[in-house]
């Protein structure tokens, strides 16, 4: 299920002097990036755009009783000031915003388009953090956790992989969004988890003799009590039609109590007999959702490997689990795989990626996102959201009302980050590329991958000497236990 993204112009153009057509140019204009249509919330950073082919034009803005004016240069790149772009979204709040697109020819404005920006009444969370990593395939060089503040353009650096050898740096995660409370990985020299709570700062070294491998991915429980994670034996192949298959040989579900150092498991998430993956608590932390596929010879067997979407109940209090697993999505019966499913704070819906196999589909064509309320577990695709490229990683921020996703609909090549609305309802807005101070130029020269996109509700204190010391120095490392319940 997928939707055509750019925004293609058939130019009437209508003369704004006289309204008639205007045999100036039939041709096919576009802009770039495609922000007719789209929903934004009231504290994002201009959605400056270019025409193409690039030529000088002419941007309106108005709503209400105000409106302005401003000229491209002569690429056709527009840059919005931000205190009319402010001052313009503060009227618009729960409304709409219109926008008209004109060139000059012979003295003569000719309109290329008018469109509608629309602006929710509720706020986006002020950051997005993300890795930022080349797309190679078995190999890696520079990488890092980057933050954005989606406000204005600036963005700096959580911790960057140069710092300790240019290791693999991955999986971060918050706890309810919060910017003092993460933690994150480093993998090969130095490894560890980094658990960042505030300026205390613990380096877990989670490999133990009962676990196939050290803590992957991770989910925190509201409570910030605990963390569910997977371990997976994690392997990856060249691929005749997308690149990279990247594959579990197998995988379980635990849960780190974050206190006692503890880690502890259940037999309906720890077998032979099935892949386990992808853990996210519910929003009010009884529940853990997970994916589940029957165990396979792979990678013979991989286009067979279905995960479905399962649940288990929880106890916070006496750190025990329930007594039997629901399916929530039986995927197999739809020829599909659930990967990355991701609750909503409000606890009314559940987004995950479906794709044709596997489980980790951020390099297949057919991924697409998934929207499950909770209250009667019937799915959806969302409306507008979908493209025909890959559809991935994801994740709600703090007021229910956005999703960040990763998306490589721009070239098939690279993961750019994309927002979009979600209504008390469900009902999904058309989506927006994030906006940069030069969107045309930007994305088409940045050779790195957006990577888990997650919302935070402010800006992350610089900790990384910090973390470098610890890393390096092995001897405060903490070891956790194993615990199997149930």
């Amino acid at each position: 299920m997928k939707a055509v993204v750019y925004m293609t112009l058939i130019i009437s153009l209508v003369d704004c002097k006289g309204g008639g057509l205007n045999a100036y140019n039939q041709g096919i204009t576009t802009l770039f990036p495609d922000y007719a249509g789209v929903t934004v919330p009231a504290n994002i950073a201009p959605l400056n755009f270019s025409v193409i082919p690039r030529q000088k034009a002419l941007a309106s803005f108005s709503c209400k009783d105000y409106a302005f004016d401003i000229s491209s240069n002569r690429n056709g790149d527009f840059s919005i000031s931000f205190s009319k772009w402010r001052k313009l979204l503060d009227m618009a709040r729960g409304g709409q915003i219109e926008v008209s697109v004109s060139v000059m020819k012979e003295g003569v404005h000719h309109v290329l388009q008018t469109f509608y920006i629309h602006v929710a009444k509720e706020p986006v969370d002020p950051y997005i953090v993300y890795r930022l990593i080349e797309p190679g395939y078995a190999l890696w060089n520079k990488m890092g956790i980057y933050q954005r503040n989606l406000e204005n353009w600036r963005e700096s650096s959580v911790y960057e992989n140069k710092m300790t050898g240019y290791n693999c740096v991955n999986c971060h995660s918050f706890c309810a969004q919060n910017p003092e409370k993460m933690l994150f990985h480093l993998r090969a020299k130095h490894a560890g988890t980094v658990m960042i709570d505030g300026d205390d700062i613990e380096i877990l070294q989670t490999k133990t003799d009962r676990t196939m491998s050290a803590l992957v991915y991770p989910s925190w429980h509201p409570s910030d009590r605990f963390v569910a994670f997977s371990v997976n034996k994690t392997t990856q192949a060249l691929h005749p039609t997308h690149r990279v298959e990247v594959f579990d040989m197998a995988s379980d579900v635990v849960v780190y109590d974050v206190e006692a150092h503890t880690i502890l498991t259940t037999p309906f998430t720890f077998s032979q007999s099935n892949f386990e993956t992808f853990p996210t608590f519910s929003a009010d932390g009884t529940a853990l959702y997970f994916c589940s596929g029957k165990a396979c010879t792979l990678p013979d067997d991989i286009q067979d490997l279905h995960y479905n979407l399962c649940s288990i109940a929880f106890n916070a209090e006496s750190k025990t689990f329930g007594h039997h697993v629901d399916t929530i999505y039986h995927a197999a019966t739809h020829g599909k795989s659930v990967s990355f499913p991701r609750v909503s704070p409000d606890g009314k819906y559940l987004m995950c990626t479906l794709s044709s196999y596997g489980t980790f589909p951020i390099w297949h064509k057919d991924a697409d996102l998934y929207l499950i309320d909770l209250s009667t577990n019937e799915g959806r695709y969302p409306e507008n959201v979908n493209s025909e490229q890959a559809d991935s990683y994801h994740s709600w921020s703090s007021n229910s009302r956005w999703v960040v996703f990763s998306s490589r609909r721009l070239d098939g090549l690279y993961t750019r980050p994309f927002l979009v609305y979600v209504d008390e309802n469900g009902e999904t807005a058309k989506p927006f590329l994030l906006p940069q101070k030069n969107s045309a130029t930007f994305y088409t020269e940045l050779t790195r991958s957006y990577n888990i996109p997650e919302f935070v509700t402010g800006r992350i204190k610089n900790r990384a000497y910090t973390i470098m010391k610890k890393a390096k120095d092995e001897t405060t490392h903490k070891r956790v236990q194993m615990k199997i319940v149930n």
